[in-house]
């Protein structure tokens, strides 16, 4: 398995470029989105208990919320965007989300439920991470709350390649605003042109564009493979 992707990955690197296309230049710091780029989300090992009380909590004859519905339902609840920019605290956030769901699960059962969303299984090895490192600097920007930022710092190892981390919910920002691209520009210490940022929500690549970073969509790892190949980080 390991040879026949070998294989696949050296055909992309040595397909040739369309006719006109730039070549990028090398940049001097690559940004890394977290959640579908480096960290799995699980949202069925999270939120199916959470769902399932839901469907008892709030009307038995209701049609039962899958673990997407669910994490829709509570993104559109009018003070997410608050938790994630750090205006209120995770304690707040759990007390209005139990009212509103009317649950009565615990701090610390609501918080080891949530964390549960990021699969231990990265996407992206660390040893990706550790060969970047030694041609660029690294950093990590992410839309996320207080729970997932301390379970990312505590749990995961490959942040220690990633001297810059940017949290919305630290910063006060979240993507696509221009304040929390910049953030991580200013802290890295580079121009806009300088840094790669990869995402695989194109919302946030084309914000990224637009403040004149070198920005793709992630995909696959093989495809990003091939992107950094083209920018002599390979």
């Amino acid at each position: 398995m390991a040879h026949q992707r070998s294989n696949k990955l050296e055909g992309l690197k040595e397909s040739p470029m369309p006719v006109g296309e730039p070549v990028p230049s090398t940049p001097k710091a690559v940004i890394f989105d977290i959640g579908r780029v480096i960290v799995r989300l699980d949202l069925n090992r999270a939120l199916a208990p959470i769902a399932a009380a839901m469907h008892g909590a709030i009307d038995q004859s209701a049609k039962r919320l899958s673990p997407e519905e669910t994490w829709a339902f509570i993104r559109a609840d009018q003070h997410w965007q608050d938790w994630q920019e750090g205006r209120i605290s995770s304690a707040e956030w759990h007390q209005h989300l139990m009212r509103r769901l009317k649950l009565s699960l615990s701090y610390r059962e609501f918080r080891d439920a949530w964390n549960l969303v990021l699969d231990p299984e990265l996407i992206l090895s660390e040893s990706l991470f550790a060969r970047l490192s030694a041609r660029c600097q690294l950093a990590l920007l992410s839309n996320t709350d207080p729970i997932h930022a301390e379970c990312l710092e505590q749990r995961f190892t490959f942040g220690r390649y990633f001297p810059v981390r940017i949290y919305s919910c630290r910063i006060g920002a979240s993507k696509p605003s221009p304040l929390i691209y910049r953030a991580a520009l200013e802290l890295l210490g580079v121009a806009a042109h300088q840094a790669m940022y990869v995402d695989d929500i194109q919302e946030f690549v084309d914000a990224a564009r637009q403040m004149g970073l070198d920005a793709i969509r992630f995909e696959t790892r093989d495809l990003l493979e091939v992107e950094l190949c083209r920018r002599q980080l390979c």
